[in-house]
């Protein structure tokens, strides 16, 4: 068998008739998770989330498309807050498995396109990799690392398939490259929950308490199959949180306190919070409601 998959098996692949029915969970009325101005954005492009097959529920986050058509005048620069999640995105000429950053992730609409991706779990991208991850942040690998499949093919099919065909085909590849749910994986699942699920979780030390295991360990853990550190996700976690309060706030007409969110997102000095949150997202939290770029 080729290495490669190629156009014909991917059509071939794709006809296939679903196992159930696949509808998008989400649609951009509302595209939280790490999109910035999230307000701005749904008049720009459409953002549609589709669940993975069952299989990979404990790799796959979820799948994702972006469509978005403007005026021959009209651009719109849309950014994501870092996350310590990979993608993996079909894109004429920038087709690629992007890992986790430390810094926002910008990117320019213009014209007409469209646009597919995996966002993996945290550590779930490790397990179709299998290599340590601690050396790749911020950069990008070609798709034929980890799947039987290539840039030139996956982009084919973009422009040949229908949502629900390109997540039928993703499944198959995904599923292909026969991912391990091991210890760790499990691990880093509940430890991500924990992180997500309780605002008092500031600290490495507390994580490490939480679930007993030695900070050292701990940090490479997460250096190996996530690529940043425990300290890094919690902040970046936290002031995702700030981002969407300061959106939700811009959309419901009120001022949200700085103060009062410093404090519930464990801060114990609204300076403090400021320099993080423009350190990640680019500008003050004051800039950020205002709709400033940096």
């Amino acid at each position: 068998m080729n290495r490669f998959l190629e156009k014909g098996q991917i059509r071939k692949a794709v006809e296939l008739p679903a196992k159930s029915p696949r509808a998008p969970f989400f649609d951009s009325s509302e595209p939280r998770l790490g999109v910035l101005n999230a307000g701005a954005g749904k008049n720009r492009f459409r953002l549609l989330r589709y669940d993975p097959a069952p299989e990979l529920a404990g790799f796959v986050r979820h799948y994702w498309t972006v469509e978005w058509e403007l005026d021959a005048a009209e651009s719109y620069q849309q950014e994501v807050v870092p996350n310590p999640c990979a993608n993996l995105v079909i894109e004429h000429g920038r087709t690629s498995c992007y890992m986790p950053s430390t810094s926002r992730f910008s990117h320019l609409l213009q014209g007409k396109g469209s646009v597919f991706g995996v966002k993996f779990l945290p550590g779930g991208f490790y397990p179709f990799y299998r290599e340590s991850l601690s050396e790749l942040i911020g950069n990008s690998l070609p798709v034929d690392r980890v799947l039987r499949s290539n840039a030139v093919a996956l982009e084919q099919a973009l422009d040949t398939t229908n949502d629900v065909g390109l997540c039928e085909l993703m499944d198959m590849l995904l599923l292909e490259a026969k991912p391990q749910m091991d210890h760790e994986t499990k691990l880093l699942s509940e430890i991500f929950k924990a992180i997500a699920g309780r605002q008092d979780l500031t600290k490495v030390d507390e994580l490490c308490k939480l679930f007993g295991i030695e900070k050292r360990n701990l940090q490479r853990l997460f250096s190996r199959r996530v690529g940043l550190t425990p300290k890094w996700v919690i902040r970046l976690h936290r002031l995702q949180e700030a981002a969407e309060a300061l959106d939700r706030g811009k959309e419901q007409g009120t001022r949200t306190k700085l103060l009062h969110l410093s404090q519930e997102l464990g801060y114990h000095d609204q300076a403090h919070f400021i320099k993080d949150f423009k350190a990640v997202i680019g500008v003050t939290p004051e800039a950020y409601v205002l709709g400033t770029r940096s």
